[in-house]
């Protein structure tokens, strides 16, 4: 009997160990920034459905960042949406040339007003169920300090039109693996990490992160081995799927086709540009409106098409892109004016534009994640820190804060 209840209490122990154990995990794996959402409660908005402005002027947007953004010689992938939504928060803080800028850039002649509830429309009506996974988060980090303030009506407008969470936080090394830990769950892992450290001029972080899923709805039935031909002639062996497709799309300078996701919510669009072509030549022509025009246009042929599997990641500071497109007062420390977010002792900038992508096409489907974080900086000088040691005699005093008159002074000379 004794033997029986020590092997009971022994194996007690080994499973309160484990409870103790998951927990510690579940602890480290948690944010451990202030989460502010419980002071701010998105409150209804009216949306307003997308119409033809709306959808001309992102497509506009979408193929302008990419056409300057684009590496010349190597794999690249944005998403404009992801960009788009991560700039259209920070602009709820700006003012002034500042605020009329990026209202330019991002809606055309729409107002900013305008863009919030169009964007909350559009993205609240991106369909997402269990046989494809279209999920959007975004969040806003800001630093937990006297010097800084920010606006609340900057944060209520962010949560609800954007659903944003709201984090304070020292800003030190726990705030790096909090940031990068957010954007990896909420890009389902495709993201590991968009910061690695954070500057100490640095006061806010608006983030935005999407993730997409989805299977076929006519899978690729195998791969074989294949050739693909790269930018500089190198030809490579791969692996190539082919299937055969109902959509064909020519615009006169290149040619592809459209191919379904389950469901039909969502479809991968593929441009070869002809052999006369080069690829940076074409997408010099592309315009939002000519890429619109090719894809609400396909025929409806027997396409055979061949296509690679490959997977890719793309990451880039989107600084001069922004700026080349229009979007300059917002990185100049001492013209950008984004009094609306907030107050500091020195002027709020931009300090960078970062986006990481990355995206897997298989037999089965397509996977592809994105990130980006708008850095706000903070023009006031940080000095070195101070030191003081008390280790020899010296004055001290308790004063009254409302006059600052000592109401005990003394020294310390000596201590026994």
């Amino acid at each position: 009997m004794r033997k029986k209840n020590l092997i009971i209490a022994i194996l007690l122990c080994i499973l309160l160990l484990g409870i103790i154990i998951v927990s510690l995990v579940r602890c480290s794996m948690k944010i451990q920034a202030t989460d502010l959402m419980e002071g701010i409660s998105a409150k209804e908005v009216s949306g307003k459905p997308s119409d033809d402005e709306f959808i001309n002027s992102s497509a506009n947007f979408a193929v302008e960042l990419f056409k300057s953004t684009v590496a010349v010689d190597k794999n690249s992938l944005i998403s404009p949406l992801s960009v788009m939504l991560a700039l259209s928060m920070t602009a709820n803080g700006a003012d002034g040339q500042t605020k009329k800028e990026m209202e330019t850039l991002l809606g055309g002649k729409m107002s900013l007003d305008e863009l919030n509830n169009y964007l909350y429309t559009y993205v609240k009506n991106l369909p997402s169920s269990n046989k494809y996974k279209f999920e959007m988060a975004n969040s806003i980090w800001f630093k937990n300090e006297e010097s800084f303030t920010v606006e609340n009506e900057f944060l209520q407008k962010n949560s609800d039109y954007y659903g944003a969470q709201i984090y304070k936080s020292k800003f030190d090394d726990k705030a790096v693996i909090d940031i990068n830990r957010w954007v990896k769950n909420k890009t389902a892992g495709m993201i590991d990490d968009i910061i690695g450290q954070i500057d100490p001029q640095d006061v806010m972080f608006i983030i935005n992160a999407i993730a997409f899923d989805a299977e076929w709805e006519n899978k690729y039935d195998d791969s074989f081995n294949g050739e693909f031909t790269t930018f500089d002639g190198t030809k490579r062996n791969v692996k190539m799927m082919s299937s055969s497709e109902s959509k064909f799309i020519d615009d006169g300078k290149a040619t592809g086709f459209i191919k379904s996701y389950k469901d039909d919510k969502y479809s991968f669009v593929a441009l070869l540009p002809n052999e006369d072509i080069s690829i940076n030549d074409y997408i010099s022509t592309l315009t939002g409106e000519s890429l619109l025009a090719v894809i609400k246009s396909p025929q409806h042929i027997l396409v055979e098409s061949k296509l690679p599997k490959f997977s890719s990641e793309y990451s880039l500071k989107m600084n001069d892109a922004l700026k080349s497109l229009g979007m300059s007062t917002a990185f100049n420390e001492s013209t950008a004016d984004f009094s609306m977010m907030g107050k500091s002792f020195g002027n709020l900038y931009i300090g960078s534009v970062i986006h990481k992508t990355y995206i897997e096409v298989s037999e089965f489907g397509t996977k592809a994640g994105a990130s980006t974080v708008v850095e706000m900086k903070n023009t006031a000088a940080v000095e070195a820190g101070k030191t003081v040691i008390l280790n020899r005699p010296f004055v001290y005093a308790i004063i009254d804060n409302s006059t600052n008159l000592p109401i005990f002074i003394g020294t310390v000379m000596d201590i026994k």
